[in-house]
């Protein structure tokens, strides 16, 4: 029996205006993303990658509908929330959480760690004071801070505990879906392997599902089940984690491969080294057909006329290119 997606977002768009032009008449929309799709299972973790500017922190907000979509559905357990009203969004919020980026920015400089754990549990209101004082206690545990926390503020804090504080206050009213935008990015090197290996710990013990962006394809690779590439607001690959790290069709999913450090010699070995040419086009002006066609170095002409969906590869692959990109790996092209 196959089971229903926690999460299912189909031809999603968000779109911003982007004023009008120097000699009048309006610019462009800025196409931050531009029709995805895809869905993520109960327990299961996704990552999203891509270059800066690819829309993945935009995808995020939108599918917790922090942005309101341009376009598009969001099902979550089975209700479209793209059309949901704040007080439906309200009680929905104890289901769906994120994690951002900057753990000092978006934590209340002014409420102690007590309030910024039980808050969200104050909002269910379905917890006493005693209650929720013994949950930020059994948070504040999972994530290996001690209860002398309780009455500090976050700048008593080092980023890597303003981020377990972060996690805590994600985890405190036990949601089903937790976006993480980049969660250790704004760390130390030396902090991100202990945070990162806290968030695969309590993703295990809770069965959360998690939606991880992040550029950092290694931190992806150690953390997701399946791999979004996405290129110009749109996604181009989707894969399991093996396939997508050991067998990439998508022209634009070898180069960022090729560009990540590899610290298996023999994976390096075999990679076919790819340099991306020149920067990504405007979303507020994309190419015709394939927007990945002016960087790609197989463009044919084929590529201009019409763009690519994503289409299923033997392999199980999804895969938005004009290319036969099965034959093209297969022949190391």
């Amino acid at each position: 029996m196959t089971t229903q997606p926690l999460l299912s977002v189909r031809n999603l768009a968000k779109h911003y205006d982007s004023g009008r032009k120097l000699f009048g008449g309006n610019a462009h929309p800025v196409r931050a993303v531009d029709g995805v799709s895809f869905d993520i299972a109960p327990g299961e973790v996704v990552g999203l990658v891509g270059e800066s500017g690819s829309g993945k922190t935009t995808v995020g907000r939108t599918v917790l509908n922090l942005h309101r979509p341009t376009s598009g559905e969001i099902l979550f357990e089975g209700r479209d929330i793209c059309h949901a009203t704040h007080a439906q969004m309200r009680r929905l919020r104890a289901r769906m959480q994120m994690i951002f980026q900057d753990p000092f920015s978006s934590l209340n400089p002014r409420a102690r760690v007590e309030t910024i754990i039980g808050e969200g549990l104050e909002l269910v209101g379905m917890f006493s004071a005693a209650e929720r004082r013994r949950r930020v206690l059994e948070l504040l545990e999972q994530v290996s801070l001690s209860p002398e926390h309780l009455r500090r503020f976050p700048h008593e804090f080092s980023g890597g505990q303003r981020q377990r504080l972060s996690i805590a206050r994600a985890l405190a009213v036990s949601p089903k879906l937790i976006v993480a935008d980049e969660p250790v990015a704004a760390l130390d090197v030396s902090i991100q392997a202990q945070i990162m290996n806290l968030i695969a710990d309590l993703q295990r013990e809770t069965g959360v599902s998690l939606l991880f962006i992040s550029h950092d394809l290694g931190l992806v690779e150690f953390i997701a089940d399946r791999v979004m590439v996405m290129y110009l607001g749109r996604i181009v690959e989707i894969g399991s984690t093996g396939e997508i790290f050991g067998n990439p069709r998508h022209p634009y999913t070898r180069a960022l491969l090729s560009a990540s450090p590899e610290p298996d010699p023999r994976r390096a070995r075999a990679r076919k080294r790819q340099i991306l040419q020149g920067d990504p086009p405007s979303p507020a002006n994309p190419p015709s057909g394939c927007t990945f066609r002016t960087r790609c170095p197989f463009a044919i002409a084929d590529c201009a006329a019409a763009r690519p969906e994503l289409r299923r590869l033997d392999s199980g692959q999804l895969v938005a290119c004009s290319r036969d990109v099965a034959v093209d790996a297969v022949n190391g092209v």
